[in-house]
C-alpha cells in the first residue's frame, strides 16, 4: 500500500461558536490534485490555514511521508515543503511585486547580507514569466488590480525550491478564462514532479478539469471522496449543501422603468477612455472583460474613489458631481468591491458593517439606535442566509464567502437605487450563489439599476439583460441578452484589444 504524502487524522478546530473542523481525515499523494468543495464555512480554508502553518490545530494528527508533524508557523510550513495561496490575499502593498514574491527569502549578497536586488527581480521576472505574467517585478503592489495581486500571491507558492505540497485556496477567482488555463497548465506540469495539490475551489467545473479526486466538506465534517469520475455535478452539490439545487441561474422577467443613470464620455487619462453608458430601472447591465480591461477602474472612477478627468454623470436626468464616496452615496448609488476587505470592518459586529453606508437612517439626535439597527441586521441576516453562530458575531471570525454576503447586505440596505457589483460573487459556493442572484432579480424588480462586473461568463449570459463587453478601458461592444455566447464575448475582447494594441 503507498504511503500518502499528507495524511490527516481527526483534525479539530473551533473558533467562538463556531466548530469549524470536527474531526476531519484528509489525505493526499504524490503527483494528485486533491480537490476540497463544500459551502461557506465547511472547513476548507480553515483546513489549509492549519496545514500551512497560519492557524494552530486543536486536535487530531498530520502526518507528512508517514512522519508524524506538528506545523508551527507559516515559516514552518515551508522548511517542511509546504506552500499555499491565500484566499484573501497576503500581500503588503507598500512593497514590490519581487519583494512579495519572495518575501522572508530575498537573496543577499556577501558578505555583508545585504540585499542582491538584481538578482531578487531577476528571479521574479523569471517566475512570473513562467506563469505567463507580464508584470514589473519592480512595480509597487499597490498599484496593481486584484487580479494582478492573485497572480503575485500564485507566483510566490512557486518560488519554493523544496515544494512538496502545494495548498490552493480559491486561486482563480479574480483570474480570466485565459490566466486560469495557464495556471492550469503549471498545475499539470507540477503534479508530473511528485508534488501534491490540495486544490479549494468553488467553481465545480475547474475541479472535475483538474483534479483526480475530490472531498466535499459540510458544517466543519467530511461528507465523503470521491474519485473524479465519480463526481457528477449534481452528487457534488447533493452533497455539499444537503439538497438538490434545481436552477443554477435563476432569472426573472422585469418590466424597465426610466433611465436613471446615464455615463457621457467618462474618461480617466492613462485608464479610461470614453466610456458612455445607460441604465434604467429595473434593469441588469452586465459589464464583461478580461484582467486589465478596466472594469474595476471604471467601477471605481463611478463611485469617486479615482478622479474622473473628464465626462458627465446624470441621475435621474440631473447632473451629479461624484468626487469622492460620500457623493456617490448621497446620489443613491452604492459599490460592492471585488476585494470585500475593502469595504468591511473585520474587528466590528455584522450589524455595525451592515449600516455602515446609512448610520444617519438609524440615528437620532445624533445617537445611534442599537435596536433598529440590529433588526435591519436581523432582516438580510436571514434574508441572505448568513452563516453566523450569533448576530454579534465579529465579521473578521466569519468564513471568506460568508463575508462576501455581509458586504452585500450592506449596501441592501444602504436602499442605493444603483448598485455597482463587482464580482457579487467571488469565493461564494453554489448554493450561495443562487441566493445572490435571486437577490439581484429581487432588486431590479424593486426597481433599482444593477451594474454587474463580472469574469464567470455563465453569470454574465444568464442574469443581465445587456452585456457591455470592455477591452483596453474602453466598451468595445454590446449585446442583447439571449444573443451572444462565451465564445462571441471572449472573441470580442481579444479582438478588440488586438486592434487597440
Amino acid at each position: 500500500m503507498r504511503t500518502p504524502l499528507l495524511q490527516v487524522e481527526a483534525i479539530d478546530k473551533s473558533y467562538p461558536g463556531v466548530h469549524a473542523l470536527d474531526r476531519v481525515d484528509f489525505d493526499l499523494y504524490e503527483g494528485e490534485v486533491h480537490a476540497i468543495v463544500g459551502e461557506n464555512g465547511a472547513g476548507k480554508s480553515t483546513l489549509l490555514k492549519i496545514l500551512s502553518g497560519a492557524t494552530p490545530k486543536d486536535g487530531g494528527n498530520i502526518f507528512i511521508r508517514g512522519h508524524k508533524v506538528n506545523i508551527y508557523s507559516p515559516q514552518h510550513a515551508r522548511q517542511l515543503g509546504i506552500g499555499m495561496v491565500f484566499q484573501e490575499l497576503s500581500l503588503i502593498p507598500g512593497l514590490s511585486v519581487a519583494e512579495n514574491v519572495f518575501l522572508g527569502r530575498w537573496p543577499r549578497r556577501k558578505p555583508f547580507g545585504t540585499v542582491d536586488w538584481p538578482q531578487l527581480f531577476a528571479r521574479a521576472k523569471d517566475i512570473l514569466g513562467n506563469l505567463g505574467v507580464d508584470i514589473d517585478p519592480k512595480e509597487h503592489v499597490s498599484n496593481l488590480g486584484m487580479a494582478e495581486r492573485q497572480l503575485i500571491e500564485i507566483a510566490k507558492i512557486f518560488s519554493l525550491e523544496n515544494a512538496q505540497i502545494l495548498l490552493f485556496d480559491e486561486p482563480t477567482s479574480s483570474l480570466s478564462d485565459a490566466e486560469r488555463e495557464r495556471l492550469f497548465d503549471i498545475i499539470r506540469a507540477v503534479k508530473k514532479k511528485g508534488i501534491g495539490i490540495v486544490y479549494v475551489s468553488h467553481r465545480l467545473a475547474e475541479v472535475y478539469q483538474i483534479s483526480d479526486r475530490v472531498s466535499v466538506f459540510r458544517d466543519g465534517k467530511k461528507i465523503g471522496t470521491l474519485s473524479v469520475d465519480q463526481a457528477d455535478e449534481d452528487t457534488v452539490i447533493r452533497m455539499m449543501v444537503g439538497r438538490e439545487l434545481k436552477e443554477k441561474f435563476p432569472k426573472i422577467k422585469i418590466q424597465q422603468g426610466k433611465e436613471i443613470l446615464r455615463i457621457r464620455d467618462m474618461t480617466v487619462n492613462g485608464r479610461l477612455y470614453h466610456l458612455n453608458l445607460s441604465l434604467h430601472q429595473g434593469e441588469i447591465l452586465g459589464v464583461f472583460g478580461l484582467v486589465g480591461a478596466g472594469r474595476t477602474e471604471f467601477a471605481r472612477a463611478l463611485f469617486g474613489i479615482d478622479r474622473i478627468d473628464s465626462g458627465e454623470i446624470f441621475v435621474d436626468g440631473a447632473k451629479v458631481n461624484i468626487s469622492c464616496p460620500a457623493d456617490a452615496i448621497k446620489s443613491g448609488l452604492g459599490f460592492l468591491t471585488e476585494n470585500r476587505q475593502d469595504g468591511l470592518l473585520m474587528q466590528l459586529a455584522i450589524p455595525l458593517n451592515i449600516t455602515l453606508p446609512n448610520l444617519r437612517r438609524f440615528s437620532q439626535f445624533g445617537f445611534l439606535q442599537i435596536n433598529a439597527e440590529r433588526e435591519a441586521a436581523k432582516k438580510y441576516v436571514k434574508e441572505l442566509n448568513i452563516d453566523t453562530p450569533k448576530l454579534d458575531q465579529r465579521v473578521g471570525l466569519l468564513s471568506g464567502g460568508t463575508q462576501q454576503k455581509v458586504a452585500l447586505a450592506k449596501w441592501l440596505c444602504s436602499q442605493a437605487k444603483i448598485l455597482i457589483l463587482d464580482e457579487p460573487t467571488r469565493g461564494i459556493d453554489v448554493g450561495a450563489k443562487v441566493e445572490v442572484y435571486r437577490l439581484i432579480n429581487e432588486l431590479a424588480k424593486q426597481g433599482a439599476g444593477v451594474i454587474m462586473l463580472s469574469s464567470e461568463l455563465p453569470e454574465v449570459l444568464a442574469l443581465a439583460d445587456r452585456i457591455l463587453v470592455m477591452s483596453g478601458g474602453s466598451f468595445v461592444a454590446e449585446y442583447e441578452h439571449g444573443q451572444a455566447t462565451q465564445e462571441d464575448l471572449l472573441k470580442s475582447a481579444i479582438v478588440k484589444l488586438k486592434k487597440l494594441n
